[in-house]
């Protein structure tokens, strides 16, 4: 492939990810903001550092400790982010799988096109080999079995019957 057909599909393939970043909803960018600060180093050692010190003036003595062990307030505070972090974990994950799904459809939409637009040329192809005098070589079973269409709804159900086969085992 050539560089300028490389780049282009590159320019696509990015320009397909912006638009889909940019359809985001205000909420599903302050999701993306927190889940992605969540899981940085950066947000571990902020959390570790505040762990540390709120442990150690809460151990400190001559001092009034607001938090005495076993360190309630802590723990609920620390439960509590951690709902919230986990529900803006899942809901940047079901987007993601959201995402994922269309490149998918968008993929397979590519394949079903491809096996249409080789299956027609191969027969072109036959054709004209049987016009050049070789229909010896057109006609071989494999080439005519290659050139047929490829019923993907038949396909798909070996398939369902092969891994329903798998799963009983």
């Amino acid at each position: 492939m050539s560089k300028d057909l490389f780049e282009e599909h590159l320019e696509l393939i990015a320009k397909h990810e912006q638009e889909f970043l940019d359809r985001r909803t205000t909420r599903e960018r302050l999701g993306d903001l927190i889940a992605g600060a969540a899981g940085s180093p950066t947000f571990v050692c902020v959390h570790l550092a505040a762990f540390a010190l709120w442990i150690g003036l809460n151990l400190a003595p001559g001092r009034r400790h607001f938090d005495p062990p076993p360190f309630s307030l802590l723990s609920t505070i620390v439960a509590l982010e951690a709902i919230l972090l986990a529900s803006f974990i899942l809901m940047r994950q079901v987007r993601i799988g959201r995402r994922s799904e269309e490149r998918e459809h968008l993929m397979l939409q590519i394949v079903l096109l491809t096996e249409k637009e080789v299956t027609a040329a191969l027969e072109l192809s036959r054709q004209i080999a049987r016009a050049a005098g070789l229909g010896h070589v057109a006609d071989r079973p494999q080439v005519q079995e290659l050139s047929q269409h490829t019923p993907i709804d038949d396909v798909a159900q070996t398939i369902r019957e092969k891994l329903a086969g798998e799963s009983s085992l």
